[in-house]
């Protein structure tokens, strides 16, 4: 779910309040933090993922980027649900100070539109290496538009040779 917080604004500069535990309850969405990390990427068109962590390590986000942009994919994983196998995206910046709050049972990955982009994320659990289990990000059976205008990703070698969404729903057939 993205969320757009109210930004008070004068010559001084701005205030946004990123979380208030009232208004998170009254959306159902995670309300306790374990974990909080500062993701940093260098380059435009980074591309990073797609990652998630299996049960009983997985994971709600709360991801806001603080300078530049990024492209945040989000595939539904969970088993039963209405949406599983299809993705969304939204686009995190600076400038709209939007953040994206996730439930467990999505995958993620990213892609950055700007050079130089810092990205908080908060975790409602723990990370475990053990857990964790990837997608490869040009899946043909996901069809997820990266918004790369003919550029070639930057991308690590790991994420690079993840298996495919058949793969993972035959090992996994969900989360």
């Amino acid at each position: 779910m993205e969320l757009i917080p109210r930004v008070y604004e004068d010559d001084r500069g701005f205030l946004a309040r990123i979380y208030e535990k009232r208004v998170f309850e009254s959306l159902g969405l995670p309300t306790v933090w374990t974990e909080e990390s500062h993701h940093y990427t260098a380059k435009k068109n980074t591309l990073r993922g797609i990652y998630v962590q299996r049960p009983p390590f997985s994971e709600g986000k709360l991801l806001r980027v603080i300078k530049g942009e990024m492209l945040w994919v989000s595939i539904d994983l969970r088993k039963g649900s209405k949406t599983f196998g299809l993705w969304d995206s939204v686009i995190l910046s600076e400038e709209k100070k939007n953040m994206l709050c996730t439930v467990p049972g999505l995958a993620h990955g990213c892609l950055s539109l700007t050079d130089k982009v810092d990205l908080i994320i908060k975790s409602d659990n723990y990370f475990s290496e053990g857990y964790g289990v990837g997608i490869v990000w040009n899946d043909a059976d996901l069809g997820i538009d990266w918004n790369l205008e003919g550029a070639e990703p930057f991308i690590s070698e790991r994420d690079k040779n993840y298996p495919s969404f058949r793969d993972f729903k035959e090992k996994y057939g969900g989360l």
